[in-house]
């Protein structure tokens, strides 16, 4: 192995690369994935708006989604992709993956968070005279807010070790480096430095997110 001969600029563009996947793919995964894990909490039984057919099919198309490999899923989506985006390759092409992959997992999070809450708080809400819409915004989400934050902190990890995936197909970031050179060229140092930053990567986001969610916790 040979260190001095990493190209860092490359190596620096890639991780950046990552970043803009990951954060791109979080943000999009939040706007679809909340309301949708509100909705699951809210249409099943002895809920708001409870409603069992509605809240079966929503779930199993969930449990599908979540259930396919997402190596698996790259390659299903490219059409779906390039008709989005205009193109399956770079950074555009991997978020639109991302985003189908992560919306199911991190839904069923949120989901799973709201019904860790006391079911008082939604009864007492709705003997105020409270809509279900008042009573999500004003009761449910601020009193889950902390088990929501740990759901977005596990998904943002998830999406690290998904976007290195995306490099199977030219997604780009640190997964295409390492298939390119660590793996098609046997540069093992390459390979060393791309999965190195990518634990540190899974070690700050992890740290960041313990913190907010302790500091919430005492509030």
């Amino acid at each position: 192995m040979n260190w001095s001969e990493i190209d860092w600029d490359m190596i620096l563009e890639a991780t950046i690369d990552t970043l803009l996947m990951t954060g791109w793919s979080l943000l999009f995964t939040i706007i679809f994935g909340l309301p949708l894990g509100v909705y699951l909490f809210l249409s099943s039984e002895k809920q708001l708006l409870e409603n069992k057919p509605v809240y079966q099919v929503l779930s199993l198309i969930v449990n599908i989604f979540r259930s396919v490999p997402f190596i698996i899923l790259l390659v299903v989506l490219i059409p779906f992709t390039r008709l989005i985006v205009g193109s399956a390759l770079g950074v555009a092409g991997a978020v639109v993956p991302l985003v189908v992959c992560a919306v199911p997992f991190f839904a069923r999070l949120v989901e799973n968070a709201l019904r860790e809450l006391d079911p008082g708080i939604s009864e007492a809400a709705k003997s105020m005279g409270a809509t279900t819409m008042q009573t999500v915004r004003m009761s449910l989400l601020p009193e889950s807010w902390t088990g929501i934050l740990a759901a977005i902190t596990v998904t943002a990890i998830s999406l690290i070790g998904y976007s290195a995936m995306s490099g199977v197909i030219g997604g780009g970031g640190l997964g295409d480096i390492a298939i390119r050179f660590g793996y098609q060229r046997y540069q093992m140092d390459v390979m060393i430095v791309t999965v190195v930053i990518l634990v540190l990567l899974v070690q700050g986001v992890q740290m960041l997110g313990d913190h907010f969610v302790q500091k919430l916790s005492r509030k």
